[in-house]
């Protein structure tokens, strides 16, 4: 159960796999040689992850903030992305500069290089720890991790940041006021009773449709300075709404000649039409 104990397993595992890799010819060999690269790829995401367990447990107050990830498109906020930076490193090290220009992965190699060597300090240190005194995280195992943690999120942000591009503030911004709208919707539609907390707690499949159904109209009658104001102009909205400015000014000019109890009829159809 010891964490340090996972690790020095997880570690000779990674190095059993790169010692049959550099063993092997891979032209003699190309289906062997694939095998044992998705066998690295999984030790290595194994590896990462008890080192990720790891730092939680020894320097949790310590963390390099991981704030930019709200910057990343959803996308890429997957399970393995840990994983995918450290290939990109070997890559970039070994001066293959996949999805990125050329002149972009010169100027990464610097952090890649630092990220994998800061990578074998750690599991060098943790090793002998393990070995020595595997129940505790004496200053200098932390300072590796510390050092460690900081140069991922440092080379993370850098690599993404030159393969797309990356949220601004204003897009950010604007993302959050659409999950506020969003929240007032729902609170406004169980004030009214077009919802019930039942359906929520039970994630009823209606409310993916019935709630920005909800959220248009309140966007554009109940809060017209939010998310869905069309004072601005579709550069200034959010990219979720701006491909439909034309449509939503419609949408706008036909809610405003609704009555309240027109609004309330078309509002509770919206809560039950699929």
């Amino acid at each position: 159960p010891r964490l340090l104990s996972q690790f020095f397993f997880a570690d000779e595992r990674v190095t059993r796999v790169v010692a049959e890799i550099n063993g092997l010819d891979a032209e003699l060999d190309p289906q062997q040689y694939l095998v044992l690269l998705n066998q690295l790829h999984l030790s290595q995401a194994h590896l990462l992850a008890v080192l990720e367990r790891i730092m939680e447990e020894c320097i949790p107050t310590q963390r390099h903030s991981r704030d930019y990830l709200i910057k990343f498109p959803e996308e890429l906020l997957v399970d393995n992305l840990g994983n995918h930076m450290l290939f990109a490193a070997e890559c970039l090290l070994a001066g293959t500069f996949l999805e990125m220009e050329e002149s972009d992965g010169a100027q990464l190699r610097p952090q890649a290089r630092n990220l994998l060597c800061s990578l074998e300090l750690v599991r060098t240190v943790l090793r002998e720890q393990s070995l020595s005194q595997p129940n505790s995280y004496p200053e200098p195992v932390r300072a590796v991790l510390i050092q460690f943690d900081r140069l991922f999120a440092e080379f993370e942000l850098s690599y993404v940041s030159s393969l797309v591009a990356v949220k601004s503030p204003d897009e950010i911004y604007r993302q959050q006021e659409i999950i506020v709208l969003f929240c007032e919707t729902v609170e406004r539609a169980l004030h009214l009773g077009y919802l019930t907390q039942e359906m929520i707690d039970g994630y009823e499949p209606l409310l993916m449709f019935t709630i920005p159904r909800l959220a248009i109209i309140s966007g554009l009658l109940i809060y017209p300075e939010g998310p869905l104001s069309l004072e601005r102009s579709p550069e200034e909205m959010s990219r979720v709404f701006s491909p439909f400015y034309n449509l939503l000014k419609k949408i706008r000019d036909l809610l405003r000649v609704l009555s309240a109890e027109e609004l309330c009829l078309l509002e509770r159809s919206l809560c039950t039409a699929e």
